[in-house]
C-alpha cells in the first residue's frame, strides 16, 4: 500500500526549554488541554507551557511554546500521570500512588489538601453518569489486590462511589458510563460497575507486551491484542470494526479520527479505521508516550514533546486523486462526514466522486466512471466538452474552476491512439442516451442532445434516425451543418421536419431520390416520400410533388390519396373530383383511385362508377385487340370489370350497353340486360351464345340477391324452360337441365316442374331433385305446424286470461269515477283494465292514439 502523508511530526517543547543543561531529567507523561501544555517528569516536577499554533501554507502548522510555571510536587518518585479537568480548573497528579487535586494556572495543590491515596493508575470517565458539571468521574487502579474504585472529584473534595473486585489483577482501564474496559493480567473485560456484570473480550499475555486500553467514541474501546493486532471492542463485548495490524512492540495508541495512529520502538505507524490499511510510517525513536487530547495528538521521548498536526481532510484526498487511488480517496471522503457540516460536506464529496470519475475515465474504466459522475451529479456538460465541436456554439458553458481534471480535450487524454478516443466516444453516446432523459439533463437538454446527435453523425450510428424521430432538442444550425459535414441528407431532411420545415426535408429526400445528392440511408426513399406526403397536413406542399411522385411510380405514386385519412379527405383541396383531375394524366393512378372510391370507401356516386367501368372496359377492349386468341380465360381487369358490373347498382347501364355493343363481350351484355331486368335476354345470351351453363346458373343466384323469394325461383324457372324449349335434339341443355335440378331442387315448385317435363324422364334420373323436393317439401309442412301450434297455444293463454277476467262481477254506479278523466260514467259500457281500473270506452281509444295520457294499466 503506497503511503499518504496524513500528519506531520512537529516540535513543540524543545529539550533546552524543559530541562536546559540537565541530563537527568526525563519525561515522564504529558497533559494537553486548549493551548495549556503540562509536563510531568520523573524528579517529580510539572510544568506549565503555553502552546501557540500558527498556520502554515502547506496546511500544516507550527507551535510555539513558551513556560509558564513549574514546580516541584513534595514527592521524590516521578510523577506517574496527568489528567486535567477543566470544568473544575484541576490537573489530577499521579504520583508516588497518590492522586493529588492541582490548581491549572498556579500549580499549587488545593488548601483542602484532597487526594486520592492507594492509586496506580486512573482514567476519566469522558461521559459520565453524573449529572453535577462540577465534578468528574475518576475510575483507579487501587494499590489493594484485585481492586478497582470509583471516585466523584469536586473542586476542593473526592468522593468514593464503587469498590469492585476482579478476578485478576488490573494493569490499565478506560471508562464509559457504568463500564470498564480493563486489561487484565491474562484478558481483557468488560465490567459494569453499575450491576457488577462482567463481559470477556479475549486474552492476552501482560508479561510478553503491554497492554493498551483506549477509549475511542461511545462505549467503544481499542485495545492492543494478541499477533499484534489493535482490536476494537464495544461495551457489549463485540466488535464492529475489523482490526489493524500493529508491529508487535506497540508501546501506545490514539485516534483521530479516521486514522488509528500507534507507536513503537521506532515508528509511529498511521492506519485507516475505514479501510484498516497502513496509510503512513514515520520514523520516530526513543518514543514512550502516545496520546491524543481533544483530537490533538501528542507523542514524547523522555526529552521532548512533540505534536502530530493532520492535513486537512481535503489534501489528503487531492492527494490520493493526484496519484490515481481513486477506492481510497472515496473510503476517506466518507469517513470524512462526521467531521465537516453536512452542506460543505455534500458540496465537497460531490466533486470528489466528479474528480473520481474522471481519473476511472482517463483510465477507460467507463463503468465505474459513469456510476462516479451519476453520482456526483455531474453537469455532464464537463464531460461533453473533452470532446472538440460536440458543444454547440451557442452554448455557454464554462468548465469548473479549479478544474475537476488535467485534461485539455480527448486528443490529450488518449494522446492521440484512435482506438481509446473511438471507445471514448462510444461511451459518451451511451451515457448521454441514458442521461438525456434523466433530471441530470435539465436546463441544457440542447447542448446533450446536439452533442449526441454528432456522435452518431460521425460514427453512422443507427440510432442517429431514432433520435430524430422522437422528441430531441436538437439545435438546428449547429446540427443542421454537422449531418451536411457528413453527407447524412435523409437525417437532416428529419431534422427539417421536426422543426417544421418540411419543404426543406422533402427537397432533400428528393434530391437523393433524383441521384442530385448521395445517400444511402435508406433503399426506400421515394415510398417514404409517399408515405410522408400520404399524411403531410401541408396540402400545397401534397400538390407541389403529387406529380413528381407519380411520374416515378403510378401505381405507388396514388397512394399519396388513396390511403390518405378519410377526414382529410372531405376537406376542399383532397375532394375527389380534384384529385381525379390530377390524375387524367395517369391512368393506372386513376383506375386505382376510383377502385379506392367505388370499393374501398363505397361511395355512392353515379359518375365515379360510370367512370371505372369505363376504364374497365377500355382496358378489356386493348387487351382483347392486342390477345391473339379470342378464347383465352378473362383477365383480371374483364374479371374486375364483370364484378363491378354485378355488384353495382349506380353506373349507366344504357350507355355501357351502347359501349359494349358489337364488340364481342356476351358475359358482361348479359350481366347489363340483368340490371335492366331483361333477364331472358341475359340468359338466352349465357346459354345460346356463351353455352355457359354454370355462369347461367351463377346468374340466377346474383340476379336475385336482395329480392324475395319468388324472384329466384321465376329466374330458376325461366332457365329450366330455356332448357327444356330446345327440344330433345338438343343434348347439352337436357344435361343442363336435369343438373340444373338436381343442384337447386329447393330453388324451384316441383309442381310446376313436374308438369313441364317430358314424360320419357325415369325417376332416377331426377331422384336428387325429388328427394331435395321431398325434403324442402316436408320441412316447409312441419315449420307450419310448429308456427300453428304456437299460434294455437298463445291463443289459449289469452282465451284463459279473458275468462278470468269475466269471472268476477264488476259494480258500476253513479259514484265510480273514470281513472282517466275522473268524471262519473253516463251508461253502462266501459272498459275495464287488468288492475280493475274503469274507464270510459272513448277515453281508452284516446289513450292508445295519445301515449303520453295517463296509463292505468298495460294491458286492456
Amino acid at each position: 500500500m503506497m503511503n499518504i502523508k496524513a500528519f506531520t511530526l512537529v516540535s513543540a517543547v524543545e529539550r533546552e526549554l524543559l530541562m536546559g543543561d540537565k541530563e537527568r531529567i526525563n519525561i515522564e507523561c504529558v497533559e494537553c488541554c486548549g493551548r495549556n501544555l503540562y509536563v510531568g517528569t520523573n524528579d517529580c516536577f510539572l510544568y506549565h507551557f503555553l502552546l501557540e499554533e500558527k498556520a502554515l501554507p502547506a496546511g500544516t502548522a507550527a507551535f510555539t511554546a513558551t513556560r509558564q510555571l513549574h514546580r516541584h510536587l513534595g514527592f521524590r518518585k516521578p510523577v506517574n500521570e496527568l489528567r486535567a479537568a477543566s470544568a473544575l480548573n484541576r490537573l489530577l497528579v499521579l504520583c508516588d500512588n497518590c492522586i493529588t487535586l492541582v490548581d491549572m494556572l498556579n500549580l499549587e495543590p488545593v488548601p483542602s489538601g484532597a487526594r486520592i491515596k492507594g492509586a496506580t493508575a486512573f482514567a476519566l470517565n469522558e461521559n459520565p453518569v453524573s449529572a453535577d458539571p462540577f465534578c468528574v468521574e475518576v475510575c483507579i487502579l487501587s494499590v489493594k489486590r484485585r481492586t478497582v474504585q470509583v471516585f466523584l472529584v469536586y473542586e476542593d473534595r473526592v468522593q468514593i462511589v464503587k469498590e469492585l473486585s476482579t478476578p485478576e489483577q488490573p494493569l490499565a482501564v478506560a471508562v464509559d458510563g457504568h463500564f470498564l474496559c480493563l486489561a487484565l493480567t491474562t484478558q481483557y473485560i468488560i465490567l459494569n460497575y453499575s450491576t457488577g456484570l462482567s463481559q470477556d473480550l479475549f486474552p492476552y499475555c501482560s508479561e510478553e507486551k503491554r497492554p493498551i486500553v483506549k477509549r475511542i467514541g461511545r462505549q467503544e474501546f481499542l485495545l492492543a491484542g494478541p499477533g499484534g493486532l489493535g482490536m476494537f471492542a464495544t461495551v457489549a463485548g463485540i466488535s464492529q470494526r475489523a482490526p489493524v495490524h500493529w508491529a508487535e512492540n506497540v508501546i501506545g495508541a490514539a485516534v483521530c479520527f479516521p486514522y488509528v495512529i500507534a507507536l513503537d520502538d521506532e515508528f509511529i505507524t498511521v492506519h485507516s479505521m475505514l479501510d484498516q490499511q497502513q496509510k503512513q510510517t514515520l520514523p520516530f525513536k526513543e518514543g514512550h508516550i502516545l496520546q491524543d487530547f481533544e483530537g490533538r495528538v501528542i507523542v514524547a521521548t523522555s526529552k521532548g514533546v512533540y505534536i502530530l498536526v493532520p492535513l486537512p481532510l481535503e489534501k489528503q484526498i487531492q492527494d490520493l486523486l493526484a496519484n490515481r487511488r481513486v477506492e481510497e480517496a472515496l473510503v476517506l471522503a466518507k469517513g470524512a462526514r462526521r467531521n465537516i457540516p453536512k452542506e460543505k460536506f455534500q458540496v465537497m464529496y460531490r466533486r470528489i466522486l466528479q474528480q473520481a470519475g474522471f481519473i476511472q475515465f482517463a483510465q477507460l474504466q467507463f463503468l465505474e466512471a459513469k456510476e462516479l459522475f451519476r453520482s456526483g451529479q455531474l453537469d455532464v456538460r464537463e464531460l461533453i466538452s473533452l470532446y472538440p465541436f460536440l458543444l454547440p456554439t451557442s452554448s455557454s458553458f464554462t468548465r469548473s474552476h479549479p478544474p475537476l481534471h488535467e485534461y485539455a480535450d480527448l486528443n490529450q487524454l488518449t494522446q492521440g491512439d484512435q482506438e481509446k478516443m473511438a471507445k471514448c466516444k462510444r461511451f459518451l453516446m451511451s451515457y448521454l442516451n441514458e442521461v438525456r432523459s434523466t433530471e441530470v439533463a435539465n436546463g441544457y437538454k440542447e447542448d446533450i442532445d446536439t452533442a449526441l446527435l454528432k456522435l452518431y453523425a460521425e460514427a453512422d450510428h443507427d440510432s442517429l434516425l431514432d433520435l430524430l424521430v422522437t422528441e430531441n432538442f436538437c439545435l438546428l444550425t449547429d446540427s443542421a451543418a454537422w449531418l451536411e459535414k457528413h453527407k447524412k441528407y435523409f437525417a437532416l431532411g428529419l431534422l427539417y421536419h421536426y422543426n417544421n420545415q418540411d419543404a426543406a426535408a422533402l427537397q432533400l429526400w428528393v434530391n437523393i431520390v433524383n441521384g442530385d445528392i448521395q445517400d444511402s440511408t435508406r433503399s426506400d426513399l421515394y415510398e417514404y416520400i409517399v408515405d410522408f406526403l400520404t399524411y403531410c397536413l401541408d396540402q400545397e406542399l401534397v400538390w407541389t410533388y403529387a406529380d413528381w411522385v407519380l411520374q416515378r411510380s403510378e401505381e405507388v405514386g396514388v397512394q399519396v390519396f388513396t390511403k390518405r385519412p378519410w377526414d382529410e379527405q372531405q376537406k376542399n383541396s383532397f375532394n375527389p373530383d380534384d384529385i381525379i383531375s390530377c390524375l387524367k394524366k395517369y391512368p393506372k393512378a386513376l383506375v386505382k383511385y376510383l377502385e379506392h372510391l367505388v370499393i374501398d370507401r363505397r361511395l355512392q356516386k353515379e359518375e365515379y362508377h360510370t367512370h371505372l367501368a369505363v376504364l374497365y372496359l377500355e382496358e378489356v377492349l386493348q387487351q382483347r385487340a392486342a390477345a391473339a386468341s379470342q378464347g383465352s380465360e378473362p383477365s383480371d381487369t374483364q374479371t374486375k370489370l364483370r364484378h363491378l358490373l354485378q355488384k353495382s347498382d349506380l353506373y349507366r347501364v344504357h350507355f355501357l350497353i351502347e359501349r359494349i355493343q358489337g364488340a364481342g363481350l356476351p358475359m358482361e351484355s348479359a350481366i347489363l340486360h340483368g340490371k335492366l331486368g331483361e333477364h331472358g335476354k341475359a340468359l338466352h345470351i349465357l346459354v345460346h351464345e356463351l353455352g355457359d351453363f354454370s355462369a347461367a346458373e351463377d346468374y340466377c343466384l346474383w340476379g336475385s340477391e336482395g329480392q324475395d323469394a319468388p324472384c329466384r325461383r321465376h329466374l330458376f324457372h325461366t332457365l329450366l324452360a330455356m332448357y327444356l324449349h330446345a327440344g330433345p335434339a338438343a343434348h347439352e341443355l337436357t344435361v343442363a337441365a336435369v343438373d340444373l335440378l338436381n343442384r337447386h331442387a329447393t330453388e324451384f315448385d316441383a309442381t310446376q316442374v313436374l308438369q313441364l317435363l317430358p314424360g320419357s324422364w325415369s325417376v332416377q334420373l331426377l331422384c336428387p331433385f325429388l328427394t331435395g323436393a321431398m325434403r324442402d317439401s316436408i320441412h316447409a309442412r312441419r315449420t307450419t305446424q310448429v308456427a300453428v301450434g304456437l299460434a294455437r297455444s298463445e291463443n289459449l293463454i289469452y282465451t284463459y286470461n279473458k275468462m278470468k277476467l269475466k269471472g268476477s262481477a264488476i259494480w258500476l254506479s253513479d259514484q265510480k269515477l273514470c281513472q282517466l278523466c275522473q268524471n262519473p260514467f253516463g251508461e253502462p259500457v266501459f272498459v275495464r283494465y287488468p288492475n280493475g281500473g274503469l274507464v270510459h270506452t272513448h277515453c281508452a281509444t284516446n289513450r292508445h292514439t295519445t301515449p303520453s295520457s295517463p296509463s292505468p294499466g298495460t294491458r286492456t
